[in-house]
């Protein structure tokens, strides 16, 4: 088994307005680089090899968390299409029962010229058999819409119930991948906050 440790990039102006960030390419706010100051990377994880997205947030956090990484495109977010950058009243406004009705499609909602969740999973799944056949501890610095597939490859998740486990956004993901792709959780909410801040 191979072990991936993920962590989410720190917030946004965009995550502090709670607009959908996909590919738009939104960097860390003042408060979001304030609080990845505050993380560490375990000691355990710090030889892993590490990767990040291609968005400027994701290489941004590992830059602050001292990682040497290398740009993965499998591992940027969900492109959320023309639903990118608006609020979800803005989309209810827009769209009315319609967005309701696509919201409850879960892992299949589909934003207008976007990528379902169910795409994105796909992606990351053949990433992760590449992550497998390299048998090579790794980390990776992404979004929450991975985090989330990642969860989802795990369990089966549908994304239309709640997420079966809860994820601490301030700490790393661990997963475990067979030698064919398969994933488990390892272990979840791995806290990256340094003692004593």
């Amino acid at each position: 088994m191979t072990h991936i440790a993920l962590i989410r990039h720190g917030p946004t102006t965009w995550n502090e307005q709670k607009r959908l960030q996909g590919q738009a390419d939104i960097p860390l706010s003042s408060n979001g680089i304030k609080r990845v100051a505050k993380w560490k990377v375990p000691n355990d994880f710090i030889d892993f090899k590490w990767f990040a997205s291609p968005l400027s947030r994701a290489q941004k956090t590992a830059s602050i968390l001292g990682l040497s990484v290398e740009t993965e495109p499998a591992i940027i977010e969900m492109d959320w299409g023309k639903w990118e950058g608006k609020t979800g009243s803005e989309l209810r406004e827009e769209y009315g029962e319609e967005f309701i009705r696509r919201q409850k499609k879960g892992i299949d909602l589909r934003p207008d010229d976007g990528e379902s969740p169910r795409d994105v999973r796909a992606r990351v799944a053949e990433w992760v058999v590449s992550v497998a056949k390299n048998d090579v501890p790794t980390g990776a610095v992404a979004h929450q819409g991975i985090i989330r597939a990642m969860v989802s490859l795990a369990t089966g998740w549908n994304m239309i119930n709640p997420a079966p486990e809860k994820i601490d956004w301030d700490a790393i993901q661990l997963f475990k991948i067979a030698p064919d792709g398969g994933v488990q959780i390892d272990q979840l909410n791995i806290s990256l906050i340094s003692d004593g801040l």
